[in-house]
């Protein structure tokens, strides 16, 4: 005779059982709390919402984070371009321009439509945040305006903060858009003003010696990003350690 099986083993072991393991994939997502609390968070929202009451019907979200993603290759791709000819940093301020309202606006869409996907959208729109970072600062670290150990840098910072960030919203529930009042829109604000300055001084003088403009925004970027994560790291663990507590 076939024994009974043990329940308190199998609760470990791979799930077979198909309905319920379509069940247990098919729960719905719970919303998290969206945190944005950027300079422009705004001025921002309004022009978004306009933007969107007036987008045409056969547009949709996933057509806005095609053309965010394709905009911030092209601003990676005219980053290395300017090695050979330095107009290209106007072509990477259209393409940040573009980004921005790829990038932003096809949330709002979604929203504004009752078409939301949350799984699909956060999947999507992070992975194209990567492969989007990734251009950009392999387009900078080409360009010959930045050291490229520097770019690395800046890249490495953007992967470890984004990954706080998507921990904290699952732990959370909380999916932080800004840190310290600067968001995605303050920083390609900071890029285009940076590659205009380009065209003047593209060095600076620290402390009576010269660097390229953008390795010293670079370091600095970089410090605040490590800042920034450590801030938070240590916040969200203590907070996670007084909530989770151990039951007895």
């Amino acid at each position: 005779m076939m024994m009974q099986p043990n329940h308190e083993i199998t609760d470990f072991c791979e799930q077979v059982n198909r309905p319920l393991l379509f069940n247990t994939r098919h729960v719905p997502v719970q919303p998290e709390v969206r945190i944005q609390q950027s300079w422009s968070a705004g001025a921002e929202k309004r022009a978004l919402l306009w933007l969107a009451a007036y987008t045409p019907e056969w547009v949709n979200p996933d057509h806005l984070t095609i053309l965010g993603l394709a905009a911030q290759l092209g601003a990676g791709t005219f980053y290395a371009l300017t090695r050979f000819d330095r107009l290209a940093l106007i072509g990477v301020i259209i393409c940040l321009v573009l980004n921005w309202l790829g990038d932003s606006l096809d949330g709002t869409l979604a929203r504004v439509r009752g078409r939301q996907r949350p799984r699909y959208g956060f999947y999507v729109d992070h992975m194209v945040d990567t492969f989007g970072a990734l251009a950009l600062m392999g387009g900078l670290a080409l360009s010959g305006y930045m050291h490229p150990w520097i770019a690395i840098g800046l890249l490495t910072g953007f992967l470890v903060l984004s990954i706080q960030s998507y921990l904290a919203t699952h732990t959370l529930g909380e999916f932080r858009l800004s840190f310290w009042g600067f968001g995605p829109t303050e920083l390609r604000g900071l890029l285009a003003i940076g590659n205009l300055a380009l065209f003047w001084k593209p060095i600076a003088h620290v402390f009576g010696r010269p660097y390229r403009l953008f390795d010293v925004g670079g370091v600095i970027g970089i410090a605040g990003m490590a800042a920034m994560m450590v801030r938070f790291t240590v916040r969200n663990t203590m907070r996670l350690y007084r909530e989770d507590r151990i039951a007895e």
